[in-house]
């Protein structure tokens, strides 16, 4: 006698895309007719927990899957992985690592909707896919096995076998084209799919598409839309429809994908233990590939679904929630299952009425905003556009292409540049969601949600540039705080150059941008500490144990900047270390700049900069020791570099000032005399002395002059040249007989050896600003004119003294109160 068959009457599939406002309507209107006693949601079941939180919570959420043991560098390699594969970019609504994934939310998402109402109604409500501790795990075993594959590769090519090595590339390339855990959703929402495949494949991969072209439609996202997304309230359910669509779709696209095999047997392993529990209506919200799969229970065996799932790899998960944003539900984030335009369709789902034309109205004001004029009148002409064009078009509403050329065309009257000022922001309508501070976290999580708190320093989804003074609490605790986080590779903040390029050491300039893969970034920095300050402070230990002269002196500047005085001991030892037995001149001039400004700034938070000082005054002696033979014999090419590392270590000598910088002063007038350096790296250090006032005028142009002599190379002149003139050429507009030496010269050269060096003479003048070229040549066209004789009684100016003794003292105040801030 066989087993007795399961009451499916009560059971009702609603196949649906993951994010879409017709959708969510739809499940939302079927629920309230179903009144189910059980829901079931495709997601991952370690997230049961978690349900009893959804009142809490403003989308855009997600679900965050993590190991419990993730391994160091995946969310880098995850990071990496983006620029991947169309294969890649089509694993669906899964935005994955090789250790954890996100499965998004929104207000408009359908599944989202479900879980409203299975909350506000205490409905038992389960997630039914595929456990993450199986998706995870077999992720992590195939990038495993893809880097041995790559190692196998390498060793073959290594030993000459090349045949092996193409083999398991091979392998390796239809293991990445496999798809993603939910790679048939994926594509059910537009991906583009190549035209060489078959006819059973191309099914497979994008099934929408074929039905889009059954109903005449050349565009699969705008049949979605117009069939599902642009519905109503009242209008009959999609339900039905949609799964006996994807019930043929499915009959002509062959075997499915193992993956997708497994993830709908358990699927239905779940849908069954539901039904034996008693629950007599039930309602599953999934993808609507694979609404089929769970409607027809009875066509698959329990033996074989059993089967599917047997050996399948396990790990240990831990699930929370995460704050989302718009712009990773874009589709132009990467993410498989994401939509084009999320901002439209949380107008969509949230408007009451007119969304036309309150989309329009929201624009014209954003336009004003931006001091574009645009009128009420506008805003009428763009929506009768826009419901003409519909209309036109056969589709039963304006959809976002009408919307987007009304607002081109009558608000911005025609002109692009203007609509591009508005139509991405509202398309996107970038926006955060929260979680509350019940959410399972980890320690460092809470420990910056805290701080975030306490500093009022908010997390947002776009970019936002802060100015902080240093000398206030607050704000000084704010920049130790982007610094710390900095350390741990949570990237919330990066330093920029502040408005106008000028910048004390009393200041900081921030561009903020939280990013969900943060979340992660915070968990898997988790293993350093429990705060973010013990966290950073373990991590730069950690880092300096294995750190380079130059990479030491980096860190310590970065220990300062985060206040980790737990962490600076042990680095300025190693940095002690290192500095006294790295002979490497280039190592120790890297390594000097940033140790530099750490003893200055140092000086300025307050902390001890004697160590540093001496550290550096000591790497300095040594530069000034090894610089004549590091700079002896080199290329132009190397040249070039090292004329980088003369000016960074020019000024790391004048911040320190006092002894050392005489030392460093002694060594270039030294350096200066010899013939045998590089013409660029003699140019250059001429040019630091001629500044400093320690080269006087006929001195410099005896040096020009022996430079660009007749039995010189043009290229080895024009080097010296160039580096004489690096940064800027202002000095030629102020001395005309230094101007002139270089015209006789160039007037000088035969038209083979000018042609040679002038693509040098180029690149020298072309990197000024056009101001100072402008000047330069100002000055060149004088050369060889007489001046004109002045008339002293035309330029004799007669001075009040006692009217201008307050402008003077005024003057000489400012200069005075700007020297002591420099």
């Amino acid at each position: 006698m066989g087993r007795p068959r399961l009451d499916t009457s009560g059971l009702h599939v609603l196949g649906v895309r993951h994010h879409g406002p017709g959708s969510a309507r739809a499940v939302r209107a079927a629920l309230e007719e179903i009144k189910p006693d059980a829901v079931l949601i495709e997601g991952p079941p370690e997230a049961d927990a978690l349900t009893a939180l959804v009142g809490e919570l403003e989308p855009p959420v997600a679900l965050l899957a993590y190991l419990t043991d993730t391994p160091a560098g995946n969310t880098a390699r995850a990071r990496e992985s983006k620029g991947g594969t169309a294969a890649e970019g089509r694993r669906l609504r899964v935005a994955e690592g090789e250790g954890w994934a996100f499965w998004p939310f929104a207000s408009f998402s359908p599944e989202w909707e479900a879980l409203r109402y299975a909350v506000a109604n205490d409905v038992p409500v389960r997630f039914c896919d595929l456990p993450a501790a199986h998706t995870l795990a077999e992720r992590v075993a195939e990038a495993e096995e893809r880097r041995a594959a790559q190692e196998r590769r390498e060793a073959a090519e290594d030993d000459g076998a090349d045949e092996d090595a193409a083999e398991d590339e091979e392998r390796d390339e239809a293991a990445d084209t496999s798809g993603g855990p939910d790679a048939q959703d994926g594509q059910a929402e537009g991906t583009e799919v190549e035209e060489t495949v078959g006819a059973p494949e191309r099914v497979r991969l994008d099934p929408l598409g074929v039905l889009a072209e059954a109903a005449g439609y050349d565009d699969a996202e705008r049949w979605w839309d117009d069939v599902v997304e642009q519905r109503g309230d009242g209008e009959p359910s999609p339900f039905p429809a949609i799964a006996d669509a994807m019930a043929a779709v499915r009959a002509e696209s062959g075997p499915e994908e193992p993956r997708n095999a497994r993830r709908e047997a358990y699927m239905r392993q779940t849908l069954r233990a539901t039904l034996k529990q008693g629950h007599e209506r039930v309602a599953v919200v999934c993808g609507a590939w694979h609404a089929p799969a769970l409607r027809d229970l009875a066509d698959y065996s329990i033996k074989d679904d059993t089967a599917l799932l047997k050996g399948l790899p396990k790990a240990k998960v831990t699930a929370t929630w995460v704050p989302w944003t718009h712009g990773r539900l874009a589709s132009a984030s990467g993410y498989g299952a994401g939509v084009s335009a999320p901002g439209w369709y949380h107008h969509l789902f949230t408007v009451a009425d007119r969304p036309v034309h309150r989309w329009l109205t929201d624009a014209a004001r954003m336009l004003r905003d931006e001091g574009q004029g645009v009128s009420s009148s506008h805003v009428i002409e763009g929506v009768r556009l826009a419901e003409t064009l519909a209309v036109l078009r056969g589709r039963p509403l304006a959809g976002l292409d009408e919307v987007s050329e009304a607002l081109t065309a009558v608000l911005c009257e025609g002109e692009p540049t203007r609509a591009a000022l508005v139509h991405h922001r509202m398309a996107i309508g970038e926006r955060m969601g929260s979680v509350p501070p019940s959410t399972p976290m980890v320690p460092l999580q809470r420990d910056l949600v805290a701080a975030q708190k306490r500093l009022r320093l908010k997390p947002e989804p776009f970019d936002r540039d802060v100015d902080l003074d240093l000398r206030k609490d607050n704000e000084r605790e704010r920049g130790v705080l982007l610094h710390r986080l900095r350390m741990l590779g949570v990237e919330w903040g990066v330093p920029r150059t502040p408005d106008g390029g000028h910048k004390g050491t009393f200041r900081e300039s921030w561009r903020l941008r939280w990013e969900p893969d943060m979340d992660v970034a915070l968990i898997e920095a988790s293993r350093w500490g429990t705060t973010v300050a013990s966290a950073a402070a373990a991590r730069a230990v950690e880092l300096a144990a294995g750190a380079t002269l130059p990479e030491l002196t980096s860190l310590t500047e970065k220990c300062l900047f985060a206040e980790l005085g737990e962490a600076l001991p042990r680095v300025l030892a190693l940095l002690t270390d290192r500095a006294a037995t790295d002979n490497d001149v280039t190592h120790l001039m890297g390594a000097l700049p940033p140790l530099a400004r750490s003893a200055r700034y140092g000086d300025v938070r307050g902390t001890d900069g004697g160590h540093l000082r001496t550290v550096a005054e000591q790497i300095l002696r040594r530069v000034c020791v090894g610089l004549a033979p590091a700079a002896h014999g080199l290329d132009d090419d190397a040249a070039e570099r090292f004329v980088t590392r003369i000016d960074e270590t020019h000024t790391a000598a004048t911040l320190l000032g006092g002894e050392g910088e005489a030392a460093w002063t002694a060594t270039l007038v030294t350096l200066a005399k010899r013939d045998t350096l590089p013409g660029r790296i003699a140019g250059r250090i001429n040019r630091m002395l001629s500044d400093a006032g320690l080269v006087d005028g006929d001195e410099l142009r005896r040096r020009l002059g022996l430079a660009m002599s007749p039995g010189a190379e043009p290229a080895t002149a024009a080097a010296w040249l160039e580096g004489f003139l690096r940064g800027s050429g202002l000095i030629l507009v102020h001395d005309d007989r230094l101007l002139g030496l270089i015209d006789t010269w160039l007037l000088g050269l035969p038209e083979e050896r000018f042609t040679v060096v002038l693509p040098l003479l180029r690149r020298t003048f072309g990197s000024f600003q056009g101001p100072e070229r402008r000047e330069i040549g100002a000055a060149a066209a004088r050369i060889g004119r007489a001046a004109p004789a002045a008339d002293p009684a035309a330029v004799r100016v007669d001075v009040d003294v006692e009217r201008a003794a307050p402008a003077l003292a005024t003057a000489l105040a400012i200069l005075t109160t700007g020297r002591s801030h420099t």
